[in-house]
């Protein structure tokens, strides 16, 4: 599933581009899942991070896990709601995310667009018409950096969220660059421009 913001792709198609995970990474995670906008919390500094990617051009893309959905704990207008309410506090902090890609399935559906599966960063691809190798791919969990992995794309994982466990338990990538948090990840991609 996509949901792109209103103005969709095409005022920064020459931009490059980034990919988020959501809980954890933009906003504070929940072992009961981020099931009513009221939940939804950012993480300090989050927001602020995506705006300076923003304004160095690049298009900012989550690629979020929601398997609450289909467990029955929300339903897809409430995670509308929560994307909008996401979208809101980001343009008051002059930012933006262009599109927002998620899974609603839970683990036992198989399928291709839950990670660590790659189906949903290669329909990022797609959709964006964007080779993945290299695309920095940011998450705080083995997943996102796994399916990161599998495409190309550099992964980065984020102390933030589940992140802390993601480092102790271990087992992800070789290529994982590690940052405190958001933040820390946007200003070292921008200082290596």
């Amino acid at each position: 599933m996509v949901q792109f913001a209103s103005d969709g792709v095409t005022a920064t198609r020459a931009a490059r581009l980034i990919i988020l995970d959501r809980d954890g990474v933009i906003n504070h995670d929940s072992e009961q899942f981020i099931k009513s906008p009221d939940e939804w919390r950012p993480i300090p500094g989050s927001l602020e991070a995506i705006a300076r990617l923003n304004r160095a051009g690049y298009r900012c893309v989550v690629a979020t896990n929601q398997s609450g959905v289909g467990r029955g704990l929300l339903d897809f207008a409430t995670l509308n709601a929560i994307h909008d309410k996401m979208h809101r506090a980001l343009a008051l902090a002059g930012g933006r995310i262009d599109a927002v890609f998620y899974c609603p399935h839970t683990a036992d559906a198989r399928c291709d667009c839950r990670k660590p599966k790659p189906g949903m960063l290669v329909e990022i691809g797609r959709r964006f018409n964007v080779e993945l190798t290299g695309v920095p791919c940011i998450g705080d969990g083995l997943r996102d950096l796994q399916a990161a992995d599998a495409v190309g794309s550099q992964p980065m994982l984020v102390l933030t969220g589940k992140g802390e466990k993601t480092l102790r338990d271990g087992g992800f990538p070789k290529s994982t660059a590690i940052f405190p948090d958001l933040a820390f990840a946007a200003s070292a991609l921008l200082s290596g421009e």
